[in-house]
């Protein structure tokens, strides 16, 4: 557990902000206070009415049950229906071609054995999945000690059944492959069946066996091309899931490393054109346009993630195609040797500020990360401006 001191000033620094944040309007221009190690005791007296922010939550896609929305369908083959040889040179081709239907049906109905058996996998792995992570999300809503090692076992075999998952999605789509094939066979073998009754030599039995055997391949056709869309959709709506559930397991990481949550993944509200760099470098950001947020480095540790994710999550909430540009900003003082020094330790700062975020589930393309030196600088400071 943390130290009731660490605790308390963490606990001070998150509703403190939280408080500023709900009396103000996020947007480019708005300036937020600073981050800073300040004591627990002069943060307290700023918080006594502050209610908790609502965006420390588990995200919602995690309740348990949920998975990826697969089809139910189950694809039967309509049969072949048998007849009896007529001795012509037309009736021996039927006979073939009812022989190649035979096969090609097989191999749907194996197709479809694949898909109902890789449905069944994936749903399974799904459901253990989110029994692992409702159990971790129930632990972590209550608080816990950072680096929890029942929750870090928790989070390790909840990984594995996502990676499950995703090797049904990988089964799923080798399956469609397979299947695309099956159904360039199926439309060959229509067009044959089709050619087949123009032929000479053929008696009137023949061009009825044709007549069958054109209307069997004609619903073998249809039923091959919806379990071929039907998995087609399959696979676009695991890997959605997959995705946005690997994006939360990362957001979980960060809880389990804090011991409760910090709130949902970014990655589900940032999306858009990925940011540029700013026009002018860092020197056209500082001083010259107000930053969401500052974060002061004025002590060893200073904990800043909880109110920097507020502060993001709601200007991606006003802006959702925002970009971040942070800014490593050193005290322009003494020696150039020390000011180097100092714009080393900063940027390594702003580093460890755009680890936290990509973590929080920000796309790395929507930031940009750039170091300057100040006059107006006391300590190393990194700013986070919007844009």
């Amino acid at each position: 557990m943390h130290k009731s001191g660490t605790y308390l000033r963490r606990t001070a620094e998150v509703l403190a902000l939280s408080f500023l944040l709900a009396g103000c309007a996020l947007t480019d221009d708005a300036l937020l206070p600073s981050l800073t190690g300040e004591s627990a005791s002069n943060k307290s007296k700023q918080t006594a009415a502050a209610a908790p922010s609502s965006d420390s939550t588990a995200p919602s896609s995690s309740a348990p049950g949920s998975g990826p929305r697969l089809g139910t369908t189950v694809f039967e083959a309509p049969g072949v229906t048998p007849a009896q040889p007529t001795g012509t040179a037309v009736g021996q081709k039927v006979e073939e071609l009812r022989t190649d239907l035979s096969r090609l049906q097989t191999r749907m109905a194996e197709h479809n054995d694949s898909l109902q058996g890789y449905r069944a996998a994936a749903r399974q792995s799904a459901t253990a999945y989110h029994n692992m992570v409702g159990e971790v999300n129930a632990r972590l809503q209550v608080g816990t000690t950072p680096g929890n090692p029942e929750l870090v076992a928790q989070w390790n075999g909840a990984q594995g059944e996502l990676n499950k998952v995703g090797e049904s999605i990988s089964s799923l789509n080798t399956l469609s492959n397979e299947a695309s094939s099956t159904s360039a066979l199926a439309a060959f073998l229509l067009e044959s069946t089709r050619a087949t009754l123009g032929l000479r030599g053929a008696v009137e039995e023949d061009h009825r066996q044709l007549a069958v055997l054109e209307d069997e391949v004609n619903k073998t056709v249809v039923v091959i091309d919806r379990l071929l869309n039907e998995l087609t959709e399959d696979v676009a709506r695991a890997q959605n899931y997959f995705a946005a559930e690997r994006s939360n397991l990362t957001a979980m990481q960060v809880a389990i490393d804090n011991g409760e949550y910090i709130g949902t993944s970014l990655a589900s509200r940032a999306y858009g054109i990925p940011a540029a760099a700013p026009a002018g470098g860092a020197s056209a950001l500082v001083g010259q346009r107000q930053p969401l947020v500052v974060i002061r480095f004025n002590e060893s540790k200073v904990e800043y993630e909880q109110a920097l994710f507020t502060a993001v999550s709601r200007a991606l909430d006003r802006k959702p195609n925002a970009g971040f540009d942070l800014v490593a900003v050193a005290p322009n003082v003494g020696t150039p040797a020390q000011v180097s020094l100092a714009t080393s330790r900063s940027r390594r700062n702003a580093e460890g500020v755009l680890r936290t975020l990509t973590n929080m589930g920000l796309p790395a393309d929507r930031i940009t990360l750039s170091a300057t030196s100040s006059k107006n600088a006391q300590v190393n400071e990194v700013h986070v401006y919007v844009r």
